[in-house]
């Protein structure tokens, strides 16, 4: 797998330090291919993390909101497996640990399992401040003189 480096555009941007912290952490993560995952846009606002947590309990299975970050963690009871001799196993139910950066005022709002797959709401809630607003153009001078 080729790695990138970032080093040169740490190096002529200012305030964007999240975003490149972001991008460096994504070229270093490890095994992207367990668990399989959907990021889905529900609506101008919403937003879903679709993972497939087959064979996990909600007891096994934790999720942590940090900062801008979601974190996903999956750790299979120890006692599982005891007692279990198999002549083939092919499902297999290893923990896993995967984190998602949020966008700014993005935040979960909740989580379901159903059917071994978990479901984790997300909704974007940009405050009144910040939403765009209409101005009205009066007529008339509506300016003030300063006195000298």
């Amino acid at each position: 797998m080729t790695r990138l480096d970032f080093t040169p555009l740490f190096r002529s941007t200012i305030g964007f330090d999240r975003m490149m912290n972001a991008l460096e952490a994504s070229s270093r993560t490890g095994d992207e291919g367990y668990p399989l995952y959907n990021i889905e846009k529900v609506d101008e606002n919403d937003y879903r993390i679709t993972m497939e947590a087959a064979g996990f309990d909600e007891s096994e299975l934790s999720i942590e909101a940090r900062d801008a970050t979601v974190t996903i963690e999956g750790k299979p009871a120890e006692a599982r497996n005891e007692g279990r001799t198999y002549l083939h196993q092919g499902i297999t139910t290893r923990g896993f640990k995967r984190a998602f950066q949020l966008a700014t005022h993005v935040r979960v709002s909740g989580a379901n399992l159903e059917n071994g797959l978990l479901h984790i709401d997300l909704v974007r809630e940009v405050p009144e401040a910040l939403k765009p607003r209409t101005i009205e153009i009066g007529r008339g001078a509506s300016h003030k003189q300063i006195a000298a």
